[in-house]
Order: structure tokens, then sequence, then C-alpha cells
């Protein structure tokens, strides 16, 4: 609902099409998100629906699944919301929907790679939100450390959405000018030993936030609402969603975070960063334990 919310304030999409298992829940929130549409620009036609609804859909996306618990690790979900999603991804099929599945689901590089098996689609139509949110919280951080509009950071957050996502400083830039000739241009002011705290504290943001209140909404919603946009206004914009690597770091069939080139295609091309030894390594251990945890589990 976060996104849905954002969604209407962006003006978003002409139609949007609320579908839960909780069917009287689904009808409160599109007449709450309907009695709000006059104070907004919105013009958005918003209404609970079946999954036959989905048939002319551009873009579905799932958000359905399990609550992840304090100490709960996002892998752990895996066995719970696999079976939420074989009852979804079936009856979307039905309908017969031939757009773009959106996953924000946790563990989402995972969750990705199931709706990918259990729909048959073409890799660059099943999107994972990956580590956009991340990304989104890296760069926020950075720019408050560096005193600098975090929209002038050029900075991501690889791997798996989880705990062995990092930080590949060696890419990270300020404007023009790597990160790395900020430390050695300023050492008294900045310091790696900083920025390393600052990418545990992107990596942990989630579970305080889960510990403080319950759930992450708004930041995965506008997450969601950005991606969305790059795909229904063809932006070709870079995000670090999960999709599925192509020899890309060496790694063939996996799902994982990567910058890549977002249109109304879904995922035009994954753009392969040029990594340090020791970061490659990382991506590849990230990606080993995403690929053995779903190859762990028995798909339907």
């Amino acid at each position: 609902m976060s996104f849905a919310y954002s969604a209407l304030n962006q003006n978003l999409c002409d139609e949007l099409v609320i579908v839960d298992i909780d069917k009287k829940r689904a009808m409160g929130e599109a007449m709450d998100l309907n009695h709000g549409l006059s104070f907004s620009h919105s013009a958005m036609r918003i209404y609970e629906g079946e999954y036959s609804d989905c048939g002319d859909a551009d873009i579905v996306v799932i958000c359905a699944g399990v609550n992840q618990k304090p100490g709960e690790s996002r892998l752990e979900l895996l066995e719970r919301n696999a079976k939420v999603f074989e009852s979804i991804v079936g009856p979307v099929l039905k309908s017969g929907f031939e757009g773009i599945f959106l996953v924000a689901t946790n563990p989402v590089d995972i969750m990705a790679r199931v709706t990918l098996e259990l729909s048959h689609f073409p890799p660059e139509k099943v999107i994972g939100s990956g580590t956009t949110l991340d990304t989104a919280r890296l760069r926020y951080l950075l720019g408050r450390y560096f005193s600098l509009d975090s929209r002038n950071v050029h900075a991501y957050v690889i791997g798996e959405h989880g705990d062995s996502e990092f930080v590949p400083w060696s890419q990270a830039l300020l404007a023009t000018k790597p990160v790395e000739d900020v430390l050695k241009t300023d050492p008294e002011k900045f310091s790696l030993e900083e920025l390393h705290k600052i990418s545990e504290e992107v990596r942990s943001a989630a579970q305080k936030i889960i510990s403080a209140k319950g759930a992450t909404y708004y930041g995965i919603g506008m997450a969601i609402s950005r991606i969305v946009r790059a795909i229904l206004r063809d932006e070709q914009s870079v995000l670090t969603v999960s999709s599925q690597l192509n020899g890309e770091y060496g790694q063939r069939g996996v799902y994982a975070g990567s910058p890549c080139i977002v249109s109304h295609k879904g995922i035009d091309r994954t753009i392969e960063l040029s990594l340090t030894r020791e970061e490659l390594i990382k991506m590849q251990n990230s990606c080993k334990l995403l690929d053995s945890t779903f190859l762990s589990l028995k798909m339907p």
C-alpha cells in the first residue's frame, strides 16, 4: 500500500488494481485512496480486483508475502514465501498477462528467480527490486557525510539484497571525482573507516526499522514507484535492480542486484562494473549464496 500511495501521489499510471487474499481489505484500501484523488494531480482509476484483471496490465508488482520477523534474515523467509508465490503467479498467467513482473517480496533476489521459474517468462521481463533501496540509503548517508546533495553521489550497493550485499568503493563517485581520491585529498576529514561504518549502517537499516516499527514501508514503496516509472516511461534509467546474470561477474542464472538499464522492455541490459579482485570475490560469494539457496528449494 505504500507503493500504491506513492503511485497515486506521482500520478504514475492510468489504472491501479489492488489484488489481495483479503478482499475486504483491498476494497477498503482502494476506497481510501480514491477519496484522496481530488487532492492530488492524478486521474488514476483505482479499484480492488481479481487476478483476471491482470490480463491487460503492463506491470504486475508482487508485494505479497509473510512478514519478516525481528532477527529473521531475508533468506529464512524463502520457504514460506515460495508457497505464497505458487498461489499468485499461476492465476496471473491464466489471465493472459504478458507484461513485466516486478517482485518486491523478500528474499527478493530468490523470489524474482522463483517467479521466473514459475512463469517461464524471458528473464528481462522478471525483475526484482534488488538493491535499489539499499543504494538510495547509501547515497543519502554519503551525501550527509560529504555534505553533498545525494543526487550527485554515484555509488552502488550490489549483490544480494541482504547480509552479503556490499559497496564496491572503487566505483563510487562524488560528481565525477572518485571517492577514493577524495579520501586521499582530505584524509583528516574523511576516512575509509567511516565509509565502512556507513556501508554497515546500510546493511543493517532494514533490521533497525523492523525492530522499531515492525516492517519497512515508505522507502521500498517509493523505490518500487521509481522502477515502475522507468518501465512505463521507457526512461532507460540505471537502477540497481535484481536481474538474471548472464555471464556478468562470471555468473549465470542467478538473480542479484547490479546496475541495470531499465526500460519498457524491463531489463534492457546489465552494466557490469569494473570491480577490483577483492570486490569481485565478494560479488561471487554473494551470488554463490543466492544460487545455492535457490537450488535447495524444491520448485513445483
